[in-house]
Parts: C-alpha cells; structure tokens; sequence
C-alpha cells in the first residue's frame, strides 16, 4: 500500500478538506497520486449525509452543510478527531469489509485506552454502554465513487457535547453522544497516531 499520512494541527475548512479529498479521488482513479490518510479538526459546524431528514434539525436557525457522504446529520468542532481517507477499493470491492475494518480499527484502539466500545447493526457509529446507558463515541460516514472510499470517520475526544442537542445526532433518537474524556478522563495525545498503525494494519487482512 502506498498512502500518504498527512496530519494536520490547526483547524480545517470543512469545504475546503472535502474539494481536497475528492480532487485526490480523481488523481488516485487516475494513478496519478498516492491514498490518503489525513487526521484534523474542523471548526464547529454541522453537516448532513445524503440521507438526512429535516425532522433531524431541532434548532432550525443552525447553519447546515450538506454533504455527499452516507449518513445524516452529525456536527464537528474542536476536540473532535476526524479521520479522513481516500483509499483505492479497485481490487478489493467489498465495501462491507471495508466498514469492519473501520469499526475494528476504533474498538481496537479504544481498548488500549481501556475504553470498552462496540459497533451496531442497526446503527453505524461506535458505541460505549455504562450503567445501561447508550453513547456514541465515534460517527461513520463513507462515500464510494469509481471504488474509491474517501470521507471517513469522527471520534469525540473532549468536544462540547452540548451542541449535538441542536440536532437528532445520526438521526437515532433513542441513544445519547459522550466523548472519551467523559467516559474516562486521561492523556489522549498517541490516539490518532495509534489509529493510523491499527487502520493500515487492518486494511492489510
């Protein structure tokens, strides 16, 4: 594999972040240019996948950027790690797989923090239960063109919560959002550098 790790420390425009990634698609359906792996954060904002509902905006005066990937409605802010890629699936077609290695990546790695998570079905996202409770910790949202996954996934490190209650997160309305320092309030530095070793690791199976 051939991919490129690009880790950014200050702030990325969203609509900036996504013309970069789909102009590298088209570099890579063309061999003209490595993957991409790119860690980051964006600004607070609040964006929606190709299938939300307007029943998922609770506070109608929020600024909504819609997006092509998959999913609804989620927001991003500081303290929120996003976990782009722009990865060639051209010789393996199998975008289920593809996904489980994204959830097995994050669960993996939450356990080194000793962080219990688990993926759902029913419900894309990584999730964390504690005294019966149900919190997504971490957002999934992929677009396959030309067999090229590009947008990626979000992990809640010590992000404002509290914004998420401006909209029906996901759409899901019977399962809350918690962020790690929450669950388990400890040194997060090494998360995404663990990330990127595990997700290169599993793509290779």
């Amino acid at each position: 594999m051939n991919i490129e790790i690009k880790k950014s420390v200050k702030p990325v425009n969203y609509i900036d972040a996504i013309n970069i990634m789909e102009e590298r698609l088209e570099q890579i359906f063309n061999n003209k240019e490595k993957e991409l792996i790119w860690t980051l954060e964006h600004e607070d904002i609040y964006t929606a996948g190709t299938s939300y509902s307007e029943k998922d905006i609770i506070d109608k005066s929020i600024k909504i950027i819609e997006t092509n990937r998959g999913g609804k409605i989620t927001c991003h802010g500081p303290g929120q790690l996003i976990f782009y890629f722009v990865l060639d699936l051209r010789n393996k077609k199998d975008i289920r797989k593809f996904i489980n290695s994204i959830e097995k990546t994050i669960i993996e790695t939450l356990k080194i923090f000793n962080i219990e998570t688990f993926s759902d079905k029913e419900n894309i996202g990584i999730w964390h239960e504690e005294n019966g409770i149900i919190n997504k910790v971490a957002a999934i949202g992929v677009r396959v063109k030309k067999w090229i996954a590009y947008h990626g996934f979000a992990i809640n490190i010590d992000n404002n919560i509290d914004q998420y209650k401006k909209i029906i997160p996901c759409g899901i309305k019977d399962k809350g959002i918690s962020n790690l320092n929450k669950i388990k309030n400890q040194d997060y530095s090494n998360l995404r550098s663990i990330l990127i070793e595990k997700f290169i690791l599993n793509l290779k199976n």
